[in-house]
Parts: C-alpha cells; sequence; structure tokens
C-alpha cells in the first residue's frame, strides 16, 4: 500500500483560507474575506501573478460565500465540503492542487496544517465482482452445485505486484507524488470551487512507476497475470430470489489492495410453468371434472419440483363437493426452508373442467341428470315478463357501451322541471 495506510488526504480549509477562527463571528468573516479580496484581486497584482491571484481570489469568494450564510456554514462544519460536491463540471481535469496552491498559503497542500476533513483512504481490498444467476424453481427446491471455469487477475508471481524486474525498485509517480490520487480543482458555482481526488492515470493509483526497459518480462509492467481456476457454486435447498452466495476472495487482484474482493452471486428465480411461489409456500392450480368436483377422485394430480407424484383423495367426508375457485391446502409440500428439515405448505385452487358443448344433448341423459342434481330456486314472480336472447360476452367489453361511461344519459323530465326562466324587469 506504498505507506498509504490510515492517511488521508486534506481538503481546503475555508477558515485558513480567510485566516480566522473556527468560532469567528459573521463580521469578523466579512474582514477578512474584504482583506483578502483586496489583497488578491488579479487586477491588484503584477500581470505574472494574476493566475495564482485569480485562484486565491476564487478561494477566498468561496470562503465567504459558505461561512457567510448559517446554513451552509453549518453543513460545512459537520460535512466539510463534501456537502457541496456535484456542481457543475470540472474546471480543468490538470489543475493539479498540490502545482497550483503548493505555495499561496506559505504551505504545501500534502503538508497544510490546520486541513480539515477527510479524503478517500486507498482501498484495502480489490472490489467485489458481483453477478447475476438464473436458477429455476427445481434447483431451488432440490439444491444444486455447479462447477464453473473462471479467469481472474493475479499479482505477478514473478515481480510479486511490482512490476518490475528483478532488481529493480519502482520509482515514486512524479504526478501523484506517490500519492496514487491527485488532487483537482472542481467549479462547483459562481465564484466557488471545492477539491477533488482523482485516482492517479499514470501510475494507476499505486503511486509507483516503472520504466519501460525495467519493466517485468512475466507481465509487461501490468503487475498482475490471468489465472484459471475451477470454482463450486452451491446452492441451497430453498434459496430464493435475491439471496446472495459469495465465493470468498476470488475476484480479481488488484497491487494497490491488501485483501482480494469476492465474488457475490445474485439469485434470479426463473418463472415455472405450474407453481407459483410466495416465501416457503408454493401455489398451483388443480384441474379437476365436474365429474370429480360431485362425485370425489383418487388419483395423482400434480408432479412435484422433485418428480415425485403428489396423491389426492376426495372426499374427506362423504358428501363433500369442490367448488370453482375453492382453495385447498397440502401441509409439508411447499418449499424447504434453510437451515432446517421443515418445508412451507402447497396450495392448490381448483379449476373445474365442465362438459363439452353436446354432452347432454340427448334428452333422456338430460332428464336423467335432472333427477339427480338439486332444482332450481323457485320461480322469480312479476307482473310483465320479456323473453331475452343471450349471447356469449368478453367481460373486458362492460363498461363500454355508451361513450362517457352513461354520462351522456338524459333524463327528459328532469332536464323540463324547472322550465323556462323569464328574465326580471
Amino acid at each position: 500500500m506504498n505507506g498509504m495506510n490510515g492517511s488521508s488526504a486534506p481538503e481546503a480549509d475555508l477558515y485558513g483560507i480567510l485566516n480566522i477562527s473556527k468560532s469567528a463571528s459573521k463580521a469578523e468573516i466579512k474582514k477578512a474575506y474584504h482583506k483578502a479580496a483586496l489583497q488578491n484581486h488579479p487586477d491588484k497584482v503584477p500581470e505574472g501573478q494574476r493566475e495564482e491571484a485569480e485562484v486565491r481570489f476564487k478561494a477566498a469568494s468561496q470562503a465567504y460565500e459558505i461561512l457567510s450564510d448559517d446554513q451552509k456554514r453549518g453543513l460545512y462544519d459537520v460535512h466539510g465540503m463534501a456537502a457541496f460536491e456535484g456542481g457543475q463540471g470540472g474546471m480543468g481535469a490538470g489543475m493539479d492542487m498540490n502545482d497550483i496552491l503548493g505555495g499561496l498559503f506559505g504551505m504545501n497542500m500534502g503538508g497544510m496544517g490546520g486541513m480539515g476533513g477527510r479524503g478517500p483512504q486507498r482501498p484495502k481490498r480489490s472490489p467485489d465482482e458481483n453477478q447475476k444467476y438464473e436458477v429455476s424453481l427445481e434447483d431451488l427446491y432440490k439444491g444444486k452445485t455447479v462447477k464453473f471455469a473462471s479467469t481472474k487477475n493475479v499479482l505477478c508471481s514473478k515481480c510479486s505486484g511490482s512490476g518490475a524486474k528483478d532488481g529493480v525498485e519502482p520509482k515514486t509517480c512524479a504526478t501523484c507524488k506517490g500519492q496514487g490520487v491527485r488532487q483537482v480543482l472542481q467549479q462547483v458555482g459562481p465564484g466557488m470551487v471545492t477539491q477533488r481526488l482523482m485516482e492517479c492515470s499514470a501510475c494507476e493509483a499505486t503511486g509507483k512507476v516503472v520504466n519501460p526497459k525495467d519493466k517485468c518480462k512475466k507481465c509487461k509492467g501490468k503487475r498482475t497475470t490471468e489465472e484459471k481456476k475451477q470454482l463450486e457454486l452451491y446452492i441451497p435447498r430453498g434459496a430464493k430470489e435475491g439471496d446472495k452466495i459469495v465465493l470468498e476472495g476470488e475476484a480479481d487482484q488488484i497491487p494497490s489492495a491488501e485483501q482480494t474482493g469476492d465474488i457475490i452471486f445474485h439469485i434470479v428465480e426463473l418463472p415455472h410453468d405450474l407453481f407459483n411461489r410466495a416465501g416457503a409456500d408454493l401455489q398451483a392450480t388443480l384441474e379437476i371434472t365436474l365429474a370429480e368436483a360431485l362425485t370425489g377422485f383418487n388419483r395423482v394430480v400434480l408432479k412435484h419440483l422433485d418428480g415425485r407424484g403428489i396423491s389426492l383423495i376426495h372426499p374427506h367426508v362423504e358428501g363433500e363437493i369442490l367448488r370453482p375457485s375453492q382453495v385447498i391446502k397440502v401441509k409439508g409440500e411447499g418449499m424447504p426452508m434453510k437451515r432446517s428439515d421443515a418445508k412451507g405448505d402447497l396450495y392448490l385452487i381448483v379449476e373445474i373442467q365442465f362438459p363439452e358443448d353436446g354432452t347432454f344433448s340427448d334428452p333422456a341423459t338430460a332428464e336423467a341428470l335432472r333427477k339427480v342434481l338439486p332444482g332450481p330456486e323457485p320461480p322469480i314472480k312479476t307482473e310483465l315478463t320479456d323473453e331475452a336472447h343471450w349471447e356469449d360476452a368478453d367481460p373486458e367489453e362492460f363498461g363500454k357501451g355508451a361513450p362517457g361511461g352513461g354520462g351522456a344519459w338524459v333524463d327528459e323530465d328532469e332536464e323540463g322541471a324547472e322550465g323556462p326562466q323569464c328574465a326580471t324587469q
């Protein structure tokens, strides 16, 4: 980690820029700003010093705009300049704080006394690799072990990740001065600038560089090489959508990290043709005939996720009838529960298959059926009866017969109830 463990990159201290204490009053802040603005106004300094003066002037303006506002000052005191990041585009990615502001306030930015805030530390581990993994409901029910080949970057075994050949010591990067990151100015508003930390591209955030002639022959100075490895992924019984399966330390290695990240698989549960899942419970449709609904059955009604047939007996009680959309529960035939021998339940929604048209067209058969089945309700008595004709309809057409959903209906009696109104003379 090039001695960077625990270190932090400082950010601009607004109080230091105006040379005031953190307990300064608004009047003291205003007075200090006027003094700094007068001293550093670009029009008040020789031409050769104008560039540095402009930076000092903008920094003082930024400090005053934040510290003179109670709300902004409170945010700054708690969060530092991070509370104001994310503004309008960069002010020039090449403007290095160490190069431009190094001597502006009599000290180097890397050792600026009194600078508050913390910059991001070097990563202590390489980034995790996140991948989605689609799994069928059958495999989630039974559990599964998958073996696959993985290609990952590992530290070069010849140069131990330095990128240099034997006997050569990598040099400190001149661009970032061994920090691995660079501080750059970014404009966040009119007259306001802040610092941002960017990874140094010259050394790939390692803080070290190697001359081309001194690069390791095996990795060609890249510090890492590719390695193929056989990995094993175990999906436990009862795993569900969104579960994570972690292969620790199997992500790519990077030279600037002390530890290697993980490969994390995120389970994606594929839809099933028969079953729906909710937690540990399963739901399916139980298709039976009208005769079975009325008289009963004893048969395998579906094939479970592990290939077993599920057999049911109906009725439980003599004379019991199953009805359309009725829900029955089979205990313990749902999904397995992780780290347990228990299972959820299986819910079956009854769907009755009625006979085809023409099945009872024979008058004798129809009459025999009427004698067996319950008769109709008593007739409805009315003074007037119209014989209507019916036809099959689409439920989606309901309510679409009149424009405006019936709003066009006009009651003529109501319309003329008030009658014409005469104008008052």
